[in-house]
Order: C-alpha cells, then sequence, then structure tokens
C-alpha cells in the first residue's frame, strides 16, 4: 500500500529523505491536486528555519520550482507561492515573476505578486509593473497593494524574514 501524503498518516514522523521522496513523488505523479496541495504544504516545511546553503532547502525549493512551471492547478501553484514567500526562497524570485506576469492562472499569478511582496522583493519592482496591464482586475489590484507596501516598506531598513512577514 503507497504512503499517502496527507499528514493522518505521520509523514511528518519520517526521515527527511523519506519525507521529501514521497512528496516529489506525489507532486509529479499524483492526479489527485488535494493531494498534490498537501505535499506542496509538507515538502515547504523541510525548508522551515534553513537557508540556501542547505541541501535540503535547495532540493525542496528545485521541487517547488517545478510544480510553479509544470502543475496544472492553481490552488497548487498558489500554496507553492506562498511557500517560496515563506521559507525566503529568495533564488526563486524570477520563477515568482515568471509566474505573476505569464500563468495562466488568476489565482496564481495573484499569489505570485503577493509573494513578491512578503518577501520585499523590491528587485523584482519594475517587472511586477508589468502586471498592471494583466485583464484580471484581481491581479491587477494585488499589483498595486504590493507596490504601496514596497513604498512603506522601502523607508524601514528592515530585512525579510519569513517569521516576520508584517
Amino acid at each position: 500500500m503507497p504512503i499517502e501524503v496527507f499528514d493522518e498518516y505521520k509523514i511528518r514522523d519520517l526521515p527527511d529523505e523519506e519525507r521529501f521522496s514521497i512528496c516529489e513523488n506525489t507532486l509529479k505523479n499524483e492526479k489527485d491536486e488535494s493531494k498534490r496541495w498537501d505535499a506542496v504544504w509538507l515538502i515547504g516545511e523541510l525548508a522551515e528555519n534553513k537557508d540556501e546553503n542547505d541541501p535540503m532547502f535547495n532540493k525542496v525549493s528545485d521541487v517547488i520550482e517545478w510544480v510553479l512551471n509544470n502543475d496544472d492547478n492553481g490552488v497548487v501553484k498558489h500554496e507553492a507561492c506562498f511557500q517560496v514567500a515563506a521559507r525566503n526562497m529568495r533564488q526563486k524570485i524570477p520563477v515568482l515573476v515568471k509566474t505573476a506576469l505569464y500563468n495562466p492562472s488568476i489565482l496564481a499569478k495573484h499569489e505570485a505578486i503577493e509573494s513578491l511582496g512578503l518577501m520585499r522583493a523590491f528587485e523584482a519592482e519594475t517587472l511586477i509593473l508589468k502586471a498592471l496591464d494583466d485583464p484580471s482586475i484581481d491581479v491587477r489590484e494585488t499589483v498595486k497593494f504590493v507596490l504601496k507596501r514596497f513604498e512603506r516598506l522601502k523607508n524601514h531598513n528592515v530585512v525579510y524574514k519569513p517569521s516576520a512577514i508584517l
């Protein structure tokens, strides 16, 4: 019987490499988007309190990028965008920008822009501006919100830490 990703099956109790492998396999092969969403969350937790010098952090961030580039569900991509911000995967800012500008899912675009805002990705500001031309009012409103937040935060020389989102 294959191990399900749901936490009820105590996947969090597994060794990190085994947990990673199950989540990655689920993300790349499972047809049920609700299981893929769970896998995004559970794999993202493996990067918690780690940085880009940690091999697991990089493995997780690469799988999250794979999700953003390959999954066909906007809700799953939304969660992947959130994980990029929550784990401060700054090397994935270009992937968030690509999602914000070109993804067919309005939900994924919105969350990519919001995640860029949470991460204080000021370096992406000129690219985010391009989304002001998006046909979706929700995407345009998110861009305006993030740009206002950027203006407010630029004046406070505060470094982003995932635990200090606000």
